[in-house]
């Protein structure tokens, strides 16, 4: 089942982080960027925070499972979602310990000045 534009809508509205938070759908689900670092993956009306020493100091005891077929365990922060502070700590957090994003090569054609 994909993820609805409804919980997405939901996730942010109560994040509140507006144009720090940002989120680029893929195959059906949506990957949720602070700052332009991911930190969360929102998969069937589930969000799944990436793993990380915030997520164990912050909220140790979310349930774990995987996003998709054959991820690794991610903790699933659904329970924080009606906290408005939790949610946003931890996602702030999360990206706080996150790299950078690499920066994307341009394609053979664009080097050559095509």
């Amino acid at each position: 089942m994909a993820t609805d534009r409804d919980f997405i809508d939901y996730v942010t509205g109560q994040a509140a982080l507006d144009d720090r938070l940002s989120h680029k759908k893929m195959f059906g689900e949506y990957a949720l960027y602070v700052d332009g670092k991911v930190v969360a993956f929102a998969c069937d009306n589930s969000l799944f925070v990436k793993p990380s020493t915030a997520a164990a100091t912050l909220a140790p005891k979310l349930p774990r499972r995987p996003p998709y077929p054959g991820a690794k365990d991610y903790p699933v922060a659904d329970e924080l979602l009606d906290d408005a502070d939790a949610i946003r700590r931890l996602l702030v957090e999360t990206a706080a310990l996150m790299p950078l994003p690499r920066p994307r090569k341009l394609a053979a054609t664009a080097k050559r000045g095509k």
